[in-house]
């Protein structure tokens, strides 16, 4: 059905909403979550269970060192197709209709294939790698792969904003009153050294965003040119201070930490889960499919605890920009722009908060910045 309404848009692209209606926005996009959960669920269900064990006795005359590689690459290129029709739907088309992005289905497709070169070498290098850690230590790998799992998702942040990000927006010093300004709130404590960017948004969407990443020597704060362009100073400046807090606080670090305790609880339970069902283990790529599936599981258990780590660390970082900026009302209309520009629901229904959200409601946000 999703390639069928691609293809029709491709050839005639659906115009956009005469009503910007938040709600409604919102509830098509949960309802469009949860489909898309039951659909993954299915669809590594159906390649683990139904394609494993074929597809990994027709790579058996390949080398062992090439065949987990081989496979996985095998998967990701059918998920790809597979995937292609709701992808660009439910990304791109939906955007556009309700009046989030005017970013030509060409663009679009460009970002998409560069997302999918990347996540073939990521893919590659990671499978071979752990392949070769399976073969050698059958019964340990899960606590390796654990052990691992620190430095190299502290790579993958050096990594990422330096080679990956720069992919699909050009990134600029911030410069002008706006950068002095932040340069003197970020002295202050001691975060002066951290990149202060700025990087062009507006070509994927029309929604505002800022955000921080890196560690060793490569953070940088981010700001969409959406932000600048639309938010007064004194609100821009408390969304940077917000995201000071991340930086001074230490989040990236505890998000390393976080994630690195959350994979440890997946591979655990996957594998556990795995050696019930066959008693032999990880022993072949097909294994490893069954592995990803019971992973994935694990991980939809144990989505709403990451989010609620995650919630906490946004409200921590609230309270750092409301003390290094001093300036509630700032905040309160950065939050009802915010909302107003990315078509945001204030108040979600607690349950979706609870289950899907990483941040807290605008809504919430906002009431404490009230009081």
């Amino acid at each position: 059905m999703r390639a069928v309404q691609a293809l029709r848009d491709l050839r005639r692209p659906v115009p956009p909403r005469s009503d910007r209606d938040p709600h409604r926005y919102a509830a098509a996009r949960r309802a469009l979550t949860i489909a898309g959960i039951a659909r993954a669920v299915a669809t590594l269900a159906s390649t683990a269970f139904v394609l494993a064990d074929p597809l990994d006795r027709a790579l058996r005359p390949l080398p062992r060192p090439l065949r987990a590689p081989a496979f996985a690459l095998a998967v990701l290129a059918l998920d790809t197709v597979r995937d292609a029709g709701a992808e660009y739907v439910e990304g791109h088309v939906m955007e556009r209709v309700y009046g989030t992005s005017d970013q030509s289905a060409s663009s679009w497709l460009g970002d998409q294939a560069k997302g999918t070169a990347v996540a073939v070498v990521v893919t590659l290098i990671l499978v071979a790698f752990a392949d070769a850690v399976v073969v050698r230590a059958p019964r340990r790998w899960p606590y390796l792969a654990i052990a691992a799992t620190p430095p190299l998702l502290a790579f993958a942040t050096v990594i990422a904003p330096t080679f990956v990000m720069p992919l699909f927006n050009r990134y600029e010093p911030v410069t002008g009153d706006l950068e002095r300004r932040i340069r003197e709130l970020a002295a202050r404590y001691g975060a002066g050294d951290a990149s202060i960017l700025r990087f062009d948004m507006s070509r994927q969407t029309k929604k505002a965003n800022a955000f921080v990443t890196g560690v060793l020597g490569t953070e940088r704060i981010a700001l969409a040119d959406t932000l600048v362009q639309a938010f007064e100073d004194d609100e821009t400046l408390f969304v940077v201070a917000h995201e000071l807090g991340h930086y001074v606080r230490r989040d990236p670090w505890l998000g390393i930490v976080a994630g690195t305790a959350g994979l440890a609880g997946t591979l655990l339970t996957a594998d556990a889960a795995l050696r019930g069902t066959t008693r032999r283990g990880l022993t072949s790529p097909a294994q490893g499919a069954r592995l990803a599936f019971y992973a994935m599981l694990a991980q939809l258990v144990l989505m709403p605890f990451a989010n609620a780590v995650s919630r906490a660390m946004e409200r921590r970082a609230d309270r750092f920009a409301l003390a290094a900026t001093g300036d509630p009302g700032a905040g309160i209309r950065a939050f009802r722009r915010l909302g107003e520009q990315n078509l945001a629901e204030f108040e979600p229904p607690r349950w979706a908060e609870l289950v899907f959200a990483s941040h807290p409601s605008l809504a919430s946000r906002i009431r404490s910045l009230e009081s």
